[in-house]
């Protein structure tokens, strides 16, 4: 059971609320995150690409370190840990995106990968005038597909002359290879989304509000694409851990932290995932016009409790068929790693 931790690259984390804690993101902040991470064992951390915030009182994720810089620099103060950066495809040439992998792979001895961002949120690429249109949201995964496909081209064999309806190159070199393997993530949630990540990736995260069967039915719906590719595809739960002393002091904080919901954040938010309007259900913009309390929490599955609480939990997520890992958030995420670490993982069954 692969454990992994979704660091901070932008501010507060992923609590849109006044009453969660308050914190700019920076280097040190995720070098000292990592660092824990890797000494109690989590097999990779994994940072998001955001281009544009939500506003509200909070500002919130208007403050954001860049990917690929930050990997980089976090490949170089640590030896164990996997190191996943995100790449939002319309923004960087696949080719680019290749040879900074490569790098970064050779910076890590082959501890790097790449997660795929295809693109729901439209403000993000419309104030740099790369948003391609409103055609985007129906044929992102058809590009995202293409664009991977020419990195993998390019890390087997040094050179691509693509030619598709997104991406054409000319006898492009992109040398040395990598040494190791450069493994592809996503979180598409959608049927077509599943299908993409079953198709070009490694594994593919998971979103639901904190329900095991829907948990389970996303498992499954990825297992059964991964089937009809004939390759394997691992699902990777995310969860938002509150470790208290009690099951009741840890209650008590979800409900202090949702009551201070930046609402005008999530409005906005709610606004960009509204524009999408041939959203599958189920996908990531359609879980985003969930409740708007819940949503100060992205409709993450909740884990909270005293450390033999929350070690239950995640036996129990381990549990479900397809499942090969699952990635971390915390309110605070120094404490919350320290506590894991310390408090939970020797309580666990499932990584023993």
């Amino acid at each position: 059971m692969d454990f992994g931790v979704f660091i901070p690259i932008g501010n507060n984390g992923w609590i849109i609320s006044e009453t969660s804690p308050q914190y700019m993101p920076s280097f040190e902040l995720n070098k000292v995150i990592t660092q824990k991470a890797e000494s109690y064992g989590f097999e990779f951390v994994l940072s998001m690409v955001k281009l544009r915030g939500f506003g509200g009182k909070t500002e919130f994720w208007d403050h954001n370190l860049e990917s690929f810089t930050l990997m980089a620099g976090l490949a170089a103060v640590t030896e164990k840990i996997k190191l996943y950066a995100s790449v939002a495809t319309l923004t960087l040439h696949p080719a680019m995106v290749a040879r900074m992998a490569m790098t970064i792979s050779d910076i890590s001895n082959g501890r790097f990968g790449i997660n795929i961002v295809s693109g729901w949120n439209k403000s993000e690429y419309e104030q740099m005038g790369v948003w391609p249109g409103d055609s985007h949201f129906t044929n992102r995964y058809e590009q995202s597909s293409e664009y991977v496909s020419v990195m993998k081209e390019l890390w087997a064999t040094g050179h691509s002359s693509f030619k598709g309806e997104f991406f054409q190159l000319d006898d492009c070199l992109v040398q040395p290879l990598p040494t190791a393997h450069i493994p592809i993530v996503g979180a598409g949630q959608s049927p077509r989304g599943m299908q993409f990540c079953a198709e070009y990736g490694d594994y593919n995260f998971i979103v639901t509000p904190s329900d095991l069967n829907m948990m389970r039915d996303m498992s499954a719906q990825l297992q059964a694409a991964a089937a009809k590719t004939g390759r394997p595809c691992g699902a990777y739960a995310l969860n938002m851990v509150f470790i208290k002393d009690t099951d009741k002091e840890a209650d008590d904080y979800v409900d202090y932290c949702k009551s201070g919901a930046d609402t005008d954040a999530l409005a906005f938010m709610m606004g960009m995932a509204a524009a999408d309007v041939t959203a599958a259900e189920g996908g990531t913009a359609k879980k985003i016009l969930l409740d708007m309390q819940n949503n100060c929490m992205f409709n993450i599955n909740v884990i909270a409790g005293s450390p033999a609480t929350v070690a239950r939990k995640v036996d129990e997520i381990a549990a479900i068929p397809g499942v090969s890992g699952m990635m971390f958030t915390f309110p605070d995420f120094v404490e919350g790693v320290d506590r894991f670490g310390q408090e939970v993982m020797p309580l666990l069954t499932c990584n023993k």
